[in-house]
């Protein structure tokens, strides 16, 4: 800057809380940092760089150890020369720090390095991927804009292999920083998020770990008071410094009127608002209400307990795509509908489709997502849950797109699900499914749907686009290729199915005693399950006393049956 003004002339005091912890939580006389692993969220234009470049000069200048190495990795090339470009101007620009004006750092543009020659100690700043930070060592790790990695498949084990040098440098620390992502966070990014957001908010107990996250609170974001701009300062402390105050302005009232996506990544550059599913200006409708109907206690074992009849809906493509699946019951009570929702993928999708690999990965961890190497590995298991329903006398109907079945008409034949039978409906799709997409965005509305808060759900919601046609309207995808919506998809199946008001095949089977006897061949005894271990009108009874000791026999006879 112009007078060259020294960083606490032109910055709001908060640059200082970082490195003020940072030196401050180091044990002079143990030689160990007591709090070593650190989150910094704010957003754009708020000097992340500068103070990346700052702290990570200071802790050169500070390190006693010999030949130590201190790391700035970033995503790309650019990014990392946004850091080294100040930290090396910050050298040249104090004689006693450069070795050309007879100070003791060295600075080499060409490898992007600063040394310490009283320590033969480095500061290098680096564009990562796994080779360049192979075998490294570090006792100082800045991580510069991790919403990036939180895109690359792999980037976890990148982080593990840079930062596994602390485990032998107890003076060691490592920083990640970063502004929200512009798409909903996932990856090693919503891995971190997450962690230091449940640390600040006392979920979790680490006091080696600290989160500074510049972002609103929960009841700010739902009143969206990110609106009133006497609020920016809260994702913005260093506004009125290197942040324009009427430019942020200017800008929001350009990307609020734009609307969608432009409004979308606005908020979450400079307000730090993270990316959901109501953010876009052609989202379905019902993305809006999704959040507040979910219910974490919606499992399969629960609609089979809970419901009176139950649809299942697929919609699957390729072995690049995933098989979606939505299973939707009928509340016996309330008749609310209630949804479950799980995806298949072939492993083939993870080469196919590198953009989203950490996502899905995400979904495995949560056993939203089932990843395969059969090729007909996801056929099995959704024809097996399909008969477990059927096995409780729930099923009225599995609802399929018709286009693209292939093997899975063979194998749900083979448990009598076909369209002879009544078992099998085939929906019509495109704009002849809009019934069905505008019947589940009023049951969310007014809270008769609910479903199970997947994650995986809501990624697949948010990424749908409704299209207008001429005299009606389409679901489709935001983005070709890589954004999933095949559970989604399986739901409005689920919903055709659920409008025509079905009725279970032969009534429940805890409604018939006979029924259930002769389906689960309650006479017999399999290794030692007594013949009277449960009865059907205790199931039927979840207010019973003994419902959930009959319950726990019933599943272990069902378990024995099916090995």
């Amino acid at each position: 800057m112009a007078g060259r003004p020294a960083i606490g002339e032109v910055c709001r005091p908060w640059v200082f809380d970082l490195p003020r912890t940072l030196f401050g939580s180091y044990d002079t006389e143990t030689g160990r940092r007591l709090i070593s692993e650190y989150m910094l969220l704010v957003s754009k234009k708020n000097w992340k760089s500068g103070t990346a470049a700052s702290i990570m000069l200071t802790a050169l200048t500070q390190n006693w150890r010999d030949s130590a190495e201190f790391l700035i990795v970033a995503p790309t090339i650019e990014i990392a020369n946004n850091s080294f470009g100040p930290a090396a101007d910050m050298v040249r620009a104090d004689p006693e720090m450069w070795v050309e004006s007879g100070g003791f750092l060295r600075v080499q543009p060409s490898f992007r390095t600063i040394t310490d020659l009283r320590t033969n100690s480095t500061l290098k700043v680096i564009a990562a991927d796994n080779e360049t930070v192979g075998g490294k060592k570090a006792s100082g790790i800045f991580i510069d804009e991790l919403w990036l990695f939180g895109k690359r498949a792999g980037a976890e084990d990148m982080f593990r292999e840079v930062t596994g040098g602390l485990a032998s440098r107890p003076e060691g620390f490592v920083i990640y920083a970063t502004t929200q992502s512009d798409e909903a966070p996932d990856g090693v990014f919503k891995q971190k998020l997450d962690y230091f957001r449940a640390v600040r908010d006392g979920e979790i107990k680490d006091p080696r770990s600290l989160g500074i996250l510049y972002e609103y609170p929960r009841k700010m974001l739902d009143a969206e008071a990110w609106r009133d701009r006497s609020t920016w300062y809260i994702t913005n402390p260093n506004l009125g410094a290197s942040v324009d105050e009427e430019y942020i302005e200017r800008k929001f009232v350009e990307a609020d009127r734009a609307g969608g996506s432009s409004r979308a990544g606005f908020l979450a550059k400079h307000l730090n608002v993270e990316i959901g599913m109501g953010l876009r200006g052609n989202r379905w409708p019902g993305a809006e209400f999704w959040t507040r109907q979910a219910d974490p206690d919606i499992t399969l074992d629960y609609l089979l307990e809970a419901c009176d009849v139950i649809v299942v809906g697929l919609d699957g493509g390729g072995l690049d795509d995933l098989y979606g699946v939505a299973v939707m019951g009928r509340h016996r009570d309330t008749r609310k509908w209630l949804v479950w929702l799980r995806a298949w993928c072939h492993e083939i999708v993870l080469d196919r489709r590198p953009k989203i690999v950490s996502k899905l990965r995400d979904f495995e961890k949560a056993k939203e997502l089932i990843i395969v190497s059969d090729e007909l590995g996801d056929i099995t298991d959704i024809v097996a849950l399909i008969e477990r329903v059927m096995a409780a006398g729930l099923l009225g109907s599995v609802c399929v797109d018709p286009a693209g079945l292939g093997e899975m008409v063979e194998a749900l034949a083979q448990i009598g699900v076909t369209l002879e039978s009544g078992l099998l409906l085939g929906v019509p799709q495109g704009f002849a499914l809009m019934n069905s997409i505008k019947t589940c965005e009023r049951k969310l509305a007014n809270g008769t749907m609910r479903h199970c808060g997947a994650a995986l759900g809501a990624w697949c919601v948010g990424n749908l686009k409704i299209e207008p046609t001429a005299t009606a309207i389409r679901a489709t995808k935001q983005t070709a290729g890589d954004a999933k919506i095949d559970p989604a998809m399986a739901m409005f199946n689920c919903a055709f199915g659920m409008m025509r008001n079905p009725e279970p095949r032969g009534g429940s089977i805890y409604d018939d005693e006979a029924a259930y006897n002769e389906a689960f061949g309650r006479g017999d005894t399999p290794d030692g399950i007594a013949a009277d271990a449960w009865s059907p009108a205790i199931l039927a009874d979840p207010g019973h006393p003994e419902h959930a000791k009959h319950l726990a026999a019933f599943h272990d006879w069902q378990d024995l049956q099916g090995d």
